[in-house]
């Protein structure tokens, strides 16, 4: 089992190399075959694929996608990180029309780290008032 130190330094190199320069052909290095997502207290089993997908993904819809790693806390397997993200809203997301304008959001993510390799990931994000802020979304009624 690894300590605390090094799972914060796998985390933080995934998301600094792998996500920021899209270098998907080298997520191998960083998740395990058996990688899943968490949201909702639902897991979905994701594995390489699927997490080549949503990194693809992502960085068309923020164009310019890049995520900073703040202060990390970690125990044991666990990994908890607070990113900002920047990018570009360039690409329509879940039927947002792309506006154009920069954002940026924090991010709470939480990883857990088995035999040096990211098996789970969930967290939450402060997307609804990113979002509104550059006009993607708007409140209607009073």
């Amino acid at each position: 089992m690894l300590g605390t130190d090094e799972n914060k330094r796998i985390v933080r190199r995934f998301y600094e190399h792998v996500v920021n320069a899209g270098a998907v052909d080298e997520i191998e290095q960083f998740l395990s075959r058996d990688y899943v997502e968490v949201h909702e207290n639902t897991r979905y089993p994701s594995g390489i694929e699927g997490a080549k997908e949503h990194i693809l993904g992502s960085r068309r819809v923020y164009e310019n996608l890049h995520l900073t790693v703040g202060q990390q806390i970690a125990e044991g397997e666990w990994v908890v990180s607070r990113v900002t993200m920047r990018g570009v809203h360039a690409g329509e997301w879940m039927g947002i029309a792309p506006t154009g304008e920069a954002i940026e959001m924090t991010v709470v993510n939480i990883d857990r780290v088995v035999d040096g390799k990211i098996v789970e990931h969930g967290g939450a994000a402060n997307v609804f008032e990113s979002l509104l802020r550059v006009g993607a979304i708007r409140v209607v009624g009073q």
